[in-house]
């Protein structure tokens, strides 16, 4: 057990919001096993995703470029967990690794975020719209083709001062980090999920061990939630059978409902001109089943070609 002369090391990024990702784990601990605040040290690192910022993350290597000197810290034991948006996260963990506590689901929408519309349909003609993210700009591609859409890299504050700036009129944010850095008042307006579906794992947070060190799950297990557990590894299992990336605009969401899952998908050109939805229904413990079942339709309804821009 963790406690102030020997703390817990919690690595995470160092922007806001991973820093208020790790702070939600801490508290958890905390409150599950009764530990003063002393016992646990949070340990912000610097990735490689958040040292380049110029330029589009499909160009310099995707979802690793999140977690890999993360991860490196906690291969060498320099940190004890690693705190992770599941969405950042490669569907294959490095040997040794394992992500076996996930903590309560935020909100899954996306937020419409501008100082001129309140929403994506009352942009007027050929506005210009920033995103870094490839699913939401293929998305929107897909929904308004007239829309001009620019590359908008940084974290939460750095994209609302373009947009006081003028680079672009509207920008996307996840509504999960707006209620965790408690900026709700930026959204517009969340965005329905069958207007916009949003990435795989979005909202979920993710808590990395090193998969030898039993007393670090022992220590984890209170603070899982088990119906996230079950939605995520539907939706990993889509993602995984899809390959997966910062350069496939891919989509997917689990949900439970009267004891069943339902997961919806969608995959989609980068440039929006083509899409392809499907959904499947069935039991919880089949999730995983489920997720691979629908990629299965979406590859077959999307021809071998779709996919080979990656």
């Amino acid at each position: 057990m963790p406690n102030p002369s020997r703390p817990l090391k919690i690595g995470t990024r160092g922007s806001v919001l991973a820093l208020a990702q790790a702070y939600e784990t801490r508290a958890r601990l905390m409150a599950a096993h009764d530990l003063p605040v002393e016992a646990f040290e949070v340990v912000a690192i610097k990735t490689t995703g958040d040292r380049i910022t110029d330029r589009p993350l499909k160009e310099i290597g995707g979802k690793g470029l999140f977690t890999r000197e993360i991860e490196e810290a906690l291969a060498e034991g320099r940190i004890d967990i690693a705190v992770h948006s599941m969405k950042d996260m490669p569907t294959i963990q490095p040997e040794g690794m394992v992500i076996d506590c996930l903590l309560p689901r935020e909100d899954v929408r996306d937020a419409f975020v501008s100082p001129h519309a309140a929403s994506i349909d009352e942009l007027p003609q050929g506005a210009v719209v920033g995103s870094s993210s490839l699913r939401r700009r293929a998305q929107l591609a897909h929904y308004r083709p007239d829309l001009k859409l620019v590359e908008f890299r940084g974290n939460v504050q750095t994209r609302l001062k373009k947009l006081e700036d003028g680079v672009a009129q509207a920008t996307f944010l996840a509504m999960a980090g707006l209620r965790r850095l408690e900026m709700l008042h930026v959204a517009r307006a969340p965005i329905r999920p069958d207007q916009m579906l949003p990435a795989v794992a979005q909202g979920a947070i993710g808590i990395e061990r090193r998969s030898d060190d039993l007393n670090t799950a022992g220590l984890l297990a209170p603070i899982h939630d088990v119906e996230t557990g079950q939605r995520i590894t539907a939706e990993r299992a889509f993602l995984a059978r899809l390959d997966g990336s910062c350069q496939t605009p891919i989509a997917g969401l689990a949900e439970l409902a009267e004891g069943r899952l339902v997961l919806r998908g969608q995959i989609l050109k980068p440039d929006g001109s083509q899409a392809f939805s499907a959904r499947r229904e069935g039991e919880i413990a089949d999730g995983a089943a489920m997720g691979i079942d629908l990629a299965e339709e979406l590859l077959s309804r999307a021809g071998p070609d779709f996919l080979s821009h990656i």
